[in-house]
């Protein structure tokens, strides 16, 4: 990513979720950085560390990580949301709670959480299928007992990929914001998915690039 890479801020509330978006972004040359939504810090002094957000599963949706993505959302800045991130994302768009949905998860022997996998259809013409680099049927890993459903998504975001089997968003993202995705799967899950979600990780890091680099012209 060249000599000053972009900060990725990390919102997650479990360790293991946020290290596994860490490693993503810092595999692809970014520079990550955790972020505590309450913490006590205000969101634009939090927002003046990063160039982009990601929400990681787990980000949790509390009144501090609703503030904090509201805040990224009107200052345009990239937002990638992951799991149950999208969640959060459609929260603070102002949509409604996730419903509990059966069979998007699966449990191992010893009653540990393990991903089922299921096949998706993702909208050609959106921007998570340009993004990719296809539309179409594609089969993604899903670890969630919650999901939303066009009665609980916000009408101010546009749902780009849905699961075949019951209907369930898949995708999110926003039609009034330069990149701001959010998926229901996990592509920090990298084994999991086919190698071009990696693409999602590296379209949010260029974008990240771009708004250093425009913030960098202003000074």
């Amino acid at each position: 990513m060249g000599t000053n890479p972009p900060t990725i801020g990390i919102l997650a509330s479990e360790d293991a979720n946020a290290r596994a978006c860490a490693a993503s972004i810092e595999r692809l040359g970014g520079r990550a950085l955790r972020v505590e939504a309450d913490d006590g810090a205000k969101p634009d002094v939090l927002l003046r560390l990063i160039d982009a957000l990601a929400c990681c599963d787990g980000a949790g949706g509390s009144g501090g990580a609703i503030k904090l993505v509201r805040a990224a959302l009107d200052d345009d800045m990239p937002i990638y949301a992951l799991g149950d991130g999208m969640h959060l994302l459609n929260a603070a768009f102002g949509g409604k709670s996730a419903e509990v949905v059966a069979e998007h998860s699966d449990e191992d022997e010893d009653g540990g959480e393990t991903s089922a996998f299921h096949h998706i259809y993702i909208a050609p013409g959106s921007r998570l299928a340009a993004v990719v680099g296809s539309g179409g049927f594609v089969r993604v890993n899903s670890r969630h007992v919650e999901g939303i459903r066009e009665a609980q998504k916000s009408p101010w975001l546009l749902a780009s990929a849905y699961s075949l089997e019951d209907g369930v968003i898949e995708a999110l993202e926003s039609s009034r914001h330069r990149w701001v995705i959010g998926v229901q799967f996990r592509p920090e899950r990298r084994m999991e998915l086919p190698p071009h979600f990696d693409r999602l990780f590296q379209s949010l890091l260029e974008r990240a690039m771009e708004r250093m680099n425009r913030a960098e012209i202003r000074q």
